[in-house]
């Protein structure tokens, strides 16, 4: 009460609603005008709208004797957009850009709020808007100087060219019947955005006149913003409680429910999902998954949801490959519907599908041109194929994208029995339609059946691999410390016999010891790879003593390491190379200076998990053999190990690749789009050596 009496009443005022101009009022906002513009009687050209769109678009004047005008640019853009001619199709017949265009959109979807109000002699009158449009410049010439400017490209282009060159020129085209259009098929049509645009283009312009702010005209029309009959008594449009008005004035907002952006229809969120019947929540989910393990589709349909229903429906709308659930061919391709790619029926699709899937069932690996060489189809047919179940492999083909469900098939053995029955009738339509022969089928499929149970994923093989190098490394321990010791009793009867004569023989062995005669300023003081004054240590009849073997492999072993963690590609002639450098940096006296052949070198290198690719150098090459045999470490525990892999495969096919090939072979295997600076720095964290 307190603050009422602080903010008296000065004064009332009658509200009225005007109804004469009840959906003929739009509000047009202009933008802010240039310098050279003006928005009066004079600017305003022309003007049209599109009722049911309600756009509208207004040409107006510029002023080009302005001094903040332009006049070289504006005769720039003239040129550019009519050219040199000028005939009534010309937009600008003067030869200057005197005019702009504006084009209107909306800017607000509900204007129900929203009224024009004049104040006039104590009372305020109010009239609805049916629409507010704002004005924005339109740029439709620059459409139009392009579309003249590859005109008159073509026409240069164009001219040298003979009439019978274009005759010559003869192109492949495909032939394709149109089928009767279905329902479903037309209402896609018609919600289609190219449809709503061919029908808001094809809704003719209507052309307005003009008129001035001091115009007769506009004074009468002025007139119609007044209620006409505010004194009449049946005019109680505004005799409503406070409530009742307030609601009037201010309706409840239901703007944000009608410009919620629509989903599409093919689209359903999991709570909207969970909302249908528990079959047509498996057929969406199978059609969208195509390949899912019962267990995550199980997952999908939350808690609470019975698995024996899930069983009953599943099997309507999909099968069992591998102990996984693959949607069925005519769930993806319905009757009466085609290929997008070469405007096959649905039944020819859906039984070059079926023959994947059951080649899937035989093997876990399907090669793509035997698929197309069977069922006739185009490239991009099978491969959409494959793409729903398999992944592509290099130089294998496409194997299947999930491993074998065994547990599935361990629980649930009636419904691998019944999908196998299924699969025996699919297979003999499909030998009757491809002409398969069953001699050759048989075989495969009873290898098939019992491969299943057989197969491992990749951590089983590895923990399997893993168990069999632990059972073969005893033996080999064995085997070694059975070597040792006979070596060793060797040297101490060698040095029984003749304890004061120490004789140095070449070796015995096929093994040669390294060439460093190409390097011999780095020798330090070196003869044949010895120091003089450390004789003691040189083999004797060609053998290493006892105690020198283990610590020249650790020596040599840790070389190797090291060198290919900081080099993780290197010739064999590169190698020898670091070799000598590294053994020109020991003191006199070390184990490596025992001598290291050839093949003892490339052991250690294999050994410490690195491998030799074989690149197919040509046969003129002026190489030498040790340049020619190329070893990389294969992995090196950092985050270009797959990339690196990835090249090596491509260099062991080619000793010469193209930058476009690694980079689209790359992004293919590893899944990441790499631009040029990437592929570049690949190729020099790889092959920094070679670089």
């Amino acid at each position: 009460m307190a603050n009422e009496e602080d903010d008296p009443i000065i004064q009332e005022i009658d509200v009225f609603l005007a109804r004469s101009l009840l959906e003929k009022l739009y509000l047009f906002q202009y933008p802010i005008r240039p310098a050279s513009m003006t928005y009066d009687d004079v600017t305003h050209l022309s003007a049209k709208i599109k009722p049911k769109q309600q756009k509208v678009e207004l040409e107006m004047a510029i002023d080009t004797l302005n001094p903040n005008y332009c006049r070289s640019k504006g005769e720039q853009i003239a040129l550019n957009v009519d050219g040199t001619c000028t005939d009534e199709t010309s937009t600008y017949s003067s030869k200057l850009m005197d005019k702009q265009t504006f084009s209107s959109s909306q800017a607000a979807s509900n204007v129900s709020r929203y009224a024009a109000a004049v104040y006039k002699k104590g009372e305020l009158h109010l009239t609805p808007l049916h629409g507010i449009l704002q004005l924005r410049p339109s740029f439709t010439y620059l459409d139009k100087a392009d579309a003249k400017h590859r005109e008159r490209e073509a026409a240069n282009e164009g001219g040298d060219s003979s009439q019978d060159e274009a005759e010559d020129d003869v192109k492949q085209i495909t032939v394709r019947f149109s089928r009767p259009e279905t329902e479903q098929a037309r209402q896609r049509r018609v919600q289609s955005y190219e449809f709503l645009q061919k029908r808001q283009a094809e809704e003719h312009w209507v052309h307005l006149h003009y008129y001035g702010l001091k115009d007769s005209r506009s004074e009468h029309e002025r007139q119609y913003l007044f209620s006409q009959g505010h004194g009449l008594a049946e005019n109680t449009e505004l005799i409503k409680s406070p409530s009742e008005y307030l609601m009037m004035l201010m309706p409840p907002s239901v703007e944000e429910e009608i410009d919620k952006p629509m989903a599409p229809s093919n689209v359903l969120s999991m709570a909207q999902l969970r909302t249908l019947p528990l079959a047509d929540q498996i057929k969406i989910l199978m059609k969208n998954v195509k390949v899912v393990p019962f267990a995550n589709l199980l997952s999908l349909l939350g808690s609470g949801t019975d698995p024996t229903a899930v069983l009953r429906c599943v099997q309507q709308v999909a099968l069992l490959v591998q102990g996984n659930w693959v949607v069925k061919s005519d769930v993806l391709y319905p009757k009466d519907t085609s290929s997008p790619h070469s405007g096959v029926p649905a039944e020819v699709l859906c039984r070059g599908r079926d023959f994947v899937m059951w080649k899937f069932t035989q093997d876990r690996w399907v090669v793509r041109k035997e698929v197309a060489a069977v069922t006739k189809l185009c490239p991009e047919d099978v491969k959409d194929f494959l793409e729903h179940m398999s992944v592509a492999r290099i130089n294998k083909g496409w194997e299947f994208m999930l491993p074998y469900d065994e547990d599935f098939v361990k629980k649930h053995p009636d419904i691998v029995q019944r999908q196998q029955m299924l699969w025996m009738g699919i297979q003999a339509k499909l030998e009757k339609v491809y002409n398969l022969l069953k001699d050759q089928l048989s075989p495969k499929k009873q290898e098939a059946q019992s491969a299943h149970p057989l197969l491992v994923s990749g951590e089983q093989r590895i923990n399997m691999a893993k168990a069999k190098v632990k059972q073969n490394y005893g033996q080999l321990e064995k085997e070694f410390q059975k070597q040792k010791a006979e070596m060793k009793s060797k040297d101490t009867a060698a040095k029984t016999d003749v304890p004061n004569i120490s004789i140095k023989e070449e070796p015995v062995s096929v093994e040669e010891p390294m060439d460093i005669s190409a390097h011999e300023g780095l020798s330090n003081g070196l003869v044949n790879g010895l120091h003089p004054a450390q004789v003691s240590t040189e083999p004797v009849n060609g053998h290493l003593p006892g105690g020198c073997i283990d610590r020249v492999a650790q020596e040599l072993k840790a070389f190797v390491s090291s060198t290919f963690k900081k080099q993780f590609v290197l010739t064999l002639s590169e190698l020898k190379r670091l070799f000598n450098l590294h053994l020109a940096s020991l003191p006199p006296g070390h184990t490596l200076f025992s001598g290291i052949s050839d093949k003892m070198l490339q052991d250690m290198v294999l050994d410490t998990g690195c491998k030799q690719i074989l690149v197919p150098f040509p046969p003129q090459t002026a190489a030498s053999p040790d340049e020619l045999k190329v070893y990389a470490l294969w992995e090196a525990g950092d985050t270009y190990d797959q990339h690196r892999q990835v090249l090596l495969e491509i260099f062991s096919k080619n000793y010469r690749v193209r930058r476009n090939v690694i980079q689209n072979q790359l992004s293919q295997e590893c899944g990441e789009d790499l631009n040029k600076q990437e592929v570049d720095r690949v190729l020099k964290v790889s092959f920094c050596s070679l670089w």
